[in-house]
């Protein structure tokens, strides 16, 4: 990759959790590339996850925020803007959970006070993230705004449950923002769907290793990695990629658009 891609770029990384996170891969290569950036989690996630760590290693501090709450908001960008010295370049949305999920709930059981916290954590928080960076006018001309989602938000995956609703909801919400910020700034917003990748959150999930290796099995260059994804995200905050908006970008490998492979169909030809 060519170096300083985002060299005088600033920006907020959400939802850093540990080594294993997309966000905290893509902190690394932000870095690595030039850009400069606050971290955020809410309080009970960084309890649990070592971002401290991680704001050491790139010279950075952490401002804690709960992405639902809108005065935490307005607070982590008043904060982050006053330490970085300038409106934002970028932003990554890497926010997502299910108590549903968590706690075993199938999705003809769904308990709905607990959908409704996947909704508001998974997605709504997106939406409430760029809204208040459109009323503080803390995005810069031809910034850039990822979110992250899976490609259950297009097919059923029975082991998703809410969830996936959660992330076709978020998609419908890069498109909607993506016209309203592109319209009033040039600000672009899309949406990566990912790999299954081996974090804290995804290992999480029931099943989640035979899925896999049945992802693995199918896409022709094989499961995307957390840190083939930050690089990725890097290129999307990069100015090289400034006509690209209001898309889901699958980013699996070839995973979305293979029917079958040699290596399914061998699994099942003498059954």
């Amino acid at each position: 990759m060519p170096e300083n891609l985002l060299k005088g770029k600033v920006g907020i990384i959400t939802g850093a959790l540990d080594e294993n996170s997309i966000a905290w891969k893509t902190a690394l290569k932000v870095k690595e590339q030039g850009g400069r950036f606050v971290l955020t989690n809410a309080p009970i996630a960084m309890r649990m996850g070592a971002i401290k760590e991680l704001a050491q290693e790139c010279n950075t501090i952490v401002i804690p925020a709960d992405a639902t709450v809108i005065e935490d908001i307005e607070k982590l960008y008043a904060e982050a803007k006053e330490f970085l010295g300038a409106d934002f370049d970028f932003l990554l949305h890497s926010i997502g959970m299910s108590p549903n999920i968590r706690k075993g709930r199938s999705y003809g059981d769904l308990n709905y006070e607990w959908a409704m916290k996947s909704y508001d954590v998974s997605a709504i928080s997106f939406h409430k993230m760029m809204q208040v960076a459109e009323k503080m006018d803390v995005m810069k001309e031809w910034g850039s705004i990822i979110g992250l989602s899976y490609i259950a938000a297009q097919r059923v995956y029975p082991f998703y449950t809410d969830m996936a609703d959660a992330k076709a909801l978020l998609e419908s919400i890069a498109r909607g923002y993506g016209y309203r910020f592109g319209k009033a700034k040039k600000v672009r917003v899309n949406t990566i769907s990912q790999s299954p990748t081996k974090t804290t959150a995804g290992t999480g999930i029931g099943g989640f290793d035979s899925f896999f290796n049945f992802a693995e099995a199918l896409s022709p260059l094989g499961n995307a990695s957390a840190e083939a994804c930050a690089d990725y995200i890097v290129t999307l905050f990069s100015d090289l990629t400034r006509m690209v908006t209001m898309q889901n970008l699958f980013h699996d490998g070839g995973y979305s658009f293979t029917g079958i492979s040699e290596e399914i169909m061998e699994k099942f030809k003498d059954l």
